[in-house]
């Protein structure tokens, strides 16, 4: 009998700090180029990190030093400021080669989107500079345990001149690969801050204990905090986040839409490469090729349409996005919520029927462990579980047919 000690979550140590600048891609045609240089080069290992749970530490320091993560900063603030249909174009494309790398940088760019409406202007040019440096921010917003996920448990209070944070929280992507860390609270008057901290701050500590079965290499596992300290000038939103409505919910969903398309086209990928070189022809096709297998052939038009339909989906969700942020109201908001729900519904779809039509079409050797396909649908299954979809089709009709405003919150 095997007496030994079972295996402990392990406490994942911070992250070097960057030592180079990142490039400033200040052209679209910079961006699409670097987001697919990068995606070549991870795609490749893609399904080994996945089997052997390599958590992806080279490829994320690689994929922030293209000057990939710097892309919403402000051009007032040294940034290149691109458009949202070209920041969810590049988690597509990362996303098609790997989405769980494709997923770390969401909650970084969502993040700073929403410092754009953070009033104190010296606050604002610090963080956005320590992004130019190539500081990566991550996430610990959600915890589990609570009646929605909109409740936190995580307590803030003052303490002399600084805040004392106390908490634990789930789900948090991006943390483990971070520099800085904002952590999602209220306080006892209802507000919403978010607490900037260093991840080497003291009391703070990532477990590496995510165990998805898909997704599997974010390691979207745990933080605690044991009484952490920050500064005041580290809160964003303790002083308000700006008079009017902001697109902070459909920027930080129309990311996760992205994920979901890039998986399906990685599938669709994988499906077309297994079907040209691998799999056999139905005994009733009369072919002597898959690939002039008429049925086939046919599903893959089909699955290619869908895949279309849901990236042009995606791209005019992004435009919509682009529109409100020249006129930040209610109304300009609530159609960018509206588009971007839409966009979530078909690249949803799209992501569980490609990853499951690999098989149907590839054929029983494409179970074999050895192609490690199967994470195509696991990443699918679990991905798409972040926001439930169903409330999107609520959220259409009732704007639809009503003019029913969505909800505010960074789920719609």
């Amino acid at each position: 009998m095997d007496h030994s000690a079972p295996d402990l979550p392990a406490v994942a140590p911070p992250l070097p700090l960057p030592r180079v600048r990142p490039p400033v891609l200040t052209t679209t045609a910079e961006v699409i180029a670097a987001a697919h240089d990068f995606a070549a080069s991870i795609k490749d290992g893609a399904a080994e990190r996945d089997r052997e749970r390599i958590l992806p530490i080279a490829e994320i320091e690689r994929f922030s030093a293209s000057g990939l993560w710097g892309l919403c900063v402000p051009r007032v603030y040294g940034g290149p400021e691109h458009s949202w249909v070209t920041i969810t174009e590049v988690i597509r494309i990362v996303s098609a080669a790997d989405p769980s790398i494709g997923q770390i940088p969401q909650n970084h760019y969502a993040f700073l989107n929403l410092m754009r409406v953070e009033p104190d202007e010296a606050r604002k040019r610090y963080f956005y500079e320590r992004v130019q440096e190539g500081y990566r921010f991550g996430n610990a917003l959600a915890e589990i345990g609570t009646k929605t996920a909109a409740d936190w448990k995580t307590r803030i209070w003052q303490d002399g001149d600084d805040y004392v944070l106390d908490g634990t929280k789930f789900y948090c992507t991006g943390a483990l690969f971070a520099h800085l860390v904002p952590v999602v609270m209220r306080t006892e008057a209802g507000a919403i801050i978010r607490a900037i901290v260093p991840r080497d701050a003291p009391g703070l500590t990532v477990i590496d204990d995510w165990s998805g079965f898909g997704q599997r290499t974010t390691a979207s596992g745990t933080v605690r905090l044991d009484h952490v300290r920050v500064p005041a000038f580290n809160l964003i939103g303790l002083n308000g986040l700006g008079d009017g409505p902001s697109v902070y919910g459909p920027v930080a969903q129309i990311l996760q839409a992205a994920i979901d398309a890039g998986i399906a086209a990685g599938a669709l990928t994988d499906t077309i490469d297994f079907v040209r070189t691998r799999a056999r022809p139905w005994i009733d096709s009369g072919r002597d090729r898959a690939g002039d297998d008429p049925l086939t052939i046919t599903q893959i038009g089909d699955t290619q349409i869908r895949l279309h339909a849901a990236e042009l989906m995606l791209e005019r969700a992004g435009r919509i996005i682009d529109e409100a942020l020249l006129d930040e109201n209610a109304e300009s908001i609530a159609r960018a919520s509206i588009a971007v729900a839409e966009a979530k519904v078909v690249t949803t779809e799209i992501a569980l029927h490609a990853s499951n039509s690999l098989f149907e079409l590839a054929g029983t050797s494409a179970t074999l462990g050895k192609h490690n396909f199967d994470r195509h649908w696991r990443n699918a299954r679990v991905h798409t579980l972040h926001d439930p979809v169903r409330w999107k089709y609520y959220a259409v009709g009732d704007y639809t047919l009503n003019g029913t405003p969505p909800p505010v919150h960074s789920w719609i």
